[in-house]
């Protein structure tokens, strides 16, 4: 019996609902959605950009993804009372549609 062959530091195998874990709604993304087809998505560290297109092709029936861009973001020092804290490392996804796909309703 053969293993499933995954890449080094791939990590678990992730459902779609997994994998992308809530848009990111600012007026920069309105404006990318708009003008560009592209939606930012925040997702998780594991997922691996074939693994985003898949997801939001199966969450999102009518979409086509034409590609994917991410970007690990570093968490940023916040205060907590008297200490510094820090919050928690995170991935970012831009996708972005074909041209004749319709848009993703979320935006």
């Amino acid at each position: 019996m053969a293993k499933e062959k995954r890449p080094r530091g791939a990590g678990p195998k992730l459902e779609a609902y997994q994998i992308l874990i809530r848009p990111l709604v600012t007026e920069k993304s309105m404006h990318l959605a708009n003008r560009h087809k592209a939606f930012p998505f925040e997702v998780n560290p594991w997922a691996t950009k074939l693994e985003i297109k898949a997801a939001v092709e199966e969450m999102f029936p009518d979409v086509m993804v034409a590609k994917v861009r991410t970007q690990n973001r570093l968490g940023k020092q916040r205060r907590f009372r008297f200490r510094m804290g820090r919050l928690s490392n995170w991935k970012k996804a831009i996708v972005t549609l074909r041209p004749e796909s319709p848009p993703i309703p979320v935006f």
